[in-house]
């Protein structure tokens, strides 16, 4: 398949001469992709110019903090399953289409294309990247022209950041949903409950979108759960029993958070996931979707931004 306009026009020697930290950040390619691989003394990572995709974050004093399916396809085109998915310019399927063009991909079409790579400095102990995307080949006929979107990831230690920022570069007014879908790595899903929801009201899409009431306790997932809580900016953490750890999740400009594991009832129908592999995993994203979709005026910008921390369990 051939890279679309907006793919990586650097070759992997230009991308290490310009880009490259020797000891801390190094650039491959594996297959069709190309990646980046981090090596800092308080973290490792990997982040694949494919959809700008963070694959795998480990602390040093933590295990993997991030789910990668062994099954994703890591092919161009293809979306990766786990870590941490881009989902824009929509979240869930585009059953509208646009201007009577055909209905685009499931999740937006960044996490299908090929991300430029356009910043890389190490500043004390945390390492910056940034990563850019503009209108593709797939993008127009959907109806995004104008528009510019960068994300920022900062490394350090047990700390991790992501900024994504999304600006209007036409003349009319830009509207678009926005996810990080962030799969986290658990030890048993029946066993990392999520506090920070007690009481929030939420749709339920495994049951017609109808409007329910969480519970006042955390949030502890018994079967295939899909939830968006609307109009929610809360801090969440994860506990996860098993790794004797607790995931921390702070979100700025985010008015969505979705959960989501599918549990047998919907992973048997998910070629790219083992059957087996759904207790693994539980998904906090941070969104803005539904009546939190973005709208930007000509030349105005919007940042998301999600900062994730690990400590070790309280005992």
């Amino acid at each position: 398949m051939s890279l679309p306009e907006n793919a990586l026009a650097q070759s992997l020697d230009r991308l290490n001469e310009n880009f490259g930290l020797p000891g801390f950040l190094a650039f491959e390619q594996v297959g069709e992709l190309m990646r980046a691989q981090v090596t800092l003394p308080s973290c490792e990572a990997t982040v694949y110019l494919h959809g700008a995709h963070l694959t795998r974050w480990r602390p040093v004093n933590s295990t993997e903090v991030l789910f990668l399916s062994e099954r994703s396809e890591m092919a161009l085109g293809k979306p990766i399953r786990g870590g941490i998915p881009v989902c824009f310019p929509w979240f869930g399927p585009d059953a509208q289409g646009r201007d009577g063009g055909a209905a685009g991909p499931s999740h937006g079409f960044a996490r299908l294309q090929e991300w430029t790579f356009a910043f890389a400095a190490l500043a004390g102990d945390k390492l910056h990247l940034t990563l850019t995307l503009g209108p593709t080949e797939m993008s127009r006929p959907l109806g995004f022209e104008e528009f510019r979107v960068a994300y920022e990831m900062v490394f350090g230690g047990d700390t991790l950041t992501l900024r994504l920022t999304v600006a209007n570069s036409g003349e009319k007014p830009l509207s678009f949903e926005e996810a990080l879908h962030t799969y986290f790595a658990v030890g048993d899903v029946r066993e990392a409950p999520i506090a920070g929801l007690e009481g929030a009201k939420f749709l339920d899409k495994t049951d017609g979108m109808k409007e329910k009431t969480g519970p006042s306790s955390p949030l502890t997932l018994t079967s295939w759960t899909d939830r968006v809580y609307p109009a929610n900016v809360a801090t969440t953490t994860i506990t996860d029993v098993r790794n004797k750890r607790t995931i921390r999740l702070e979100k700025v400009n985010s008015q969505t958070t979705v959960v989501w594991n599918p549990y047998p009832e919907a992973s048997a129908k998910m070629t790219d996931l083992a059957p087996d592999a759904w207790p693994g995993f539980l998904c906090v994203e941070t969104a803005n979707t539904g009546a939190a979709a973005v709208t930007l005026a000509a030349g105005a910008a919007h940042t998301m931004e999600l900062v994730v921390s690990v400590a070790p369990a309280v005992a």
